[in-house]
């Protein structure tokens, strides 16, 4: 191949790659936004099953058999019906307070994505008092049917709640 050719074919090459990746980094941006979206509907659902409605947090996970939670009370939870069964025990528990994420950090694939925070809150614990909620969690994320539903959620445990 002649240098002029090869260089046309260089040049070819890189507009053709600049384009999928500019093309793959609108697509990234959109589903980025869209995690962001389906976090921030997580800890709506935390807070309102604080207060007892267990309800919106059976809208944000995925009902499948390999969901898992390892949340702030220890132990390790597997599958939809383990998972639910979790919830509505701390939801009948009304800790009440609130707790929300800071310092979000997203990662994002095609089906998959990974959202590291810290939960900054209070809630109150077994003695009736207040209690301050400082723990790091780690949400995953699988699109369902275009939708992203949370497939796992991981925290610090948290003395009061720890079995």
């Amino acid at each position: 191949m002649k240098r002029r050719e090869w260089t046309c074919s260089l040049v070819c090459i890189l507009t053709l790659a600049a384009t999928l990746i500019a093309g793959g980094a609108v697509a990234s941006t959109m589903d980025e936004k869209d995690v962001r979206a389906a976090n921030a509907q997580f800890y709506a659902a935390l807070n309102k099953m604080f207060t007892g409605d267990v309800a919106p947090m059976k809208e944000v996970w995925a009902h499948s058999p390999t969901v898992t939670y390892m949340g702030p009370n220890g132990g390790i939870l597997v599958g939809w019906n383990q998972v639910q069964d979790i919830w509505e025990k701390q939801a009948a528990m009304k800790l009440g307070g609130t707790v929300n994420p800071e310092d979000i950090r997203v990662t994002v694939g095609s089906d998959l994505a990974v959202v590291s925070a810290y939960e900054k809150g209070e809630n109150t614990n077994a003695d009736g008092k207040t209690a301050t909620v400082s723990i790091r969690a780690t949400n995953l994320f699988a699109k369902d049917g275009g939708k992203w539903r949370m497939i796992g959620h991981h925290t610090d445990l948290l003395p009061y709640l720890a079995k």
